[in-house]
């Protein structure tokens, strides 16, 4: 995989599989990124190879979500990139990249989840730096 990726959901997903342990691996020094739908403990080493790869995708969010642009954007946005695209109808695509994102400390939450009930969907906004 190249470090200029467009951003697709079967990349993201094969990402996010690469950095979950396997079978016999030791976990202790994993590294937890709590999502919308599910919380994952992932490998810090393979999460390290991938660190560009993560940050190239979350670059190709809608300027609003950057933390130097709108400062953040609602979770259900981000099914569009930057160039207007339609990349994903996945919700759980989308979890997974902002797993990611929050693994490597290049994405979080606005508010805890405790408020997510205020926004629309019940679902938090999302902010990146990248």
């Amino acid at each position: 995989m190249s470090d200029t990726l467009v951003l697709n959901p079967q990349i993201v997903e094969e990402i996010f599989v690469d950095c979950l342990f396997r079978d016999n691996e030791d976990t202790t020094d994993h590294v937890v990124a709590e999502g919308i739908m599910m919380k994952v403990g992932f490998n810090p080493d393979r999460l390290n190879t991938h660190q560009s790869q993560i940050e190239a995708m979350l670059a190709e969010l809608p300027d609003d979500y950057r933390e130097s642009g709108g400062g953040g954007m609602s979770f259900l946005n981000a099914c569009v990139d930057r160039h207007g695209n339609h990349w994903t109808g996945m919700q759980l695509t989308m979890d997974k990249l902002f797993m990611l994102g929050i693994a490597i400390g290049k994405a979080q939450y606005l508010m805890h989840r405790d408020m997510w009930y205020a926004f629309p969907g019940g679902v938090p906004y999302v902010s990146v730096s990248v």
